[in-house]
């Protein structure tokens, strides 16, 4: 009797051991382990890292704002509308820069004013139409100053060499006194792609609240 107790008290003793060991096992096996300590970057912090990359990457690549310059008016307009749309900025520029002479319209002899006159001197070569990541962006800007009620032909090489397909492109310009006129229609038959939206003239005077006003009634971020 002695020893059918003895025997059943091993048998429990062993039960309880092998019980004690499958909790063990199963509660190590559910806890994360720990990343080396000279590895400095764990595996959640990789993936924070590459979400934080990604959103700035979307949230900065969205809008892109393009322009071209003669004076500094336009750039100064094309640098306020990116910090208000966080967007970024790509310049338009022809391979022989225009000199104060050449774009003196009052003397029939400069650069522009026989550009205007014979339409075939338009087709202006720029150093590249190729934007980085072109694909990534929904919305375009497209500025530029008036000439002669159009958008100065600087741009137009621009508008040809790309594909506006699937983005919202909202041209804008600069000028003394002279409206938009046809222009934003004009280049939008151009490019022969793309949404093309109503435009915005800005005054040489225009003021940073001006163009941040204008850009947050277009809701892009809604």
């Amino acid at each position: 009797m002695k020893n059918i107790q003895k025997l059943g008290s091993l048998l429990l003793a062993a039960l309880m051991i092998l019980s004690l060991t499958a909790c063990g096992s199963k509660a190590s096996n559910d806890t994360p382990t720990q990343a080396p300590s000279n590895d400095t970057s764990t595996p959640a912090q990789t993936l924070d890292d590459a979400a934080g990359d990604s959103d700035s990457t979307t949230s900065g690549g969205k809008v892109l704002v393009v322009y071209y310059s003669a004076s500094g008016n336009t750039k100064r307009v094309a640098e306020d509308i990116a910090e208000a749309a966080g967007g970024n900025l790509f310049e338009i520029t022809p391979t022989e820069s225009y000199t104060s002479d050449d774009l003196n319209w009052t003397n029939s002899d400069s650069r522009v004013s026989r550009e205007h006159d014979d339409e075939s001197l338009r087709d202006v070569p720029l150093t590249t139409t190729e934007v980085e990541n072109w694909d990534d962006y929904d919305t375009v800007f497209i500025g530029y100053p008036i000439w002669w009620g159009i958008a100065a032909w600087p741009v137009d090489n621009f508008v040809k060499n790309n594909d506006f397909t699937g983005k919202t492109v909202i041209p804008f310009a600069t000028s003394s006194s002279s409206g938009m006129g046809q222009s934003g229609i004009l280049l939008s038959e151009m490019a022969g792609t793309g949404d093309w939206q109503d435009g915005q003239r800005f005054s040489s005077g225009a003021s940073q609240s001006d163009v941040a006003d204008w850009v947050s009634g277009l809701g892009l971020n809604g």
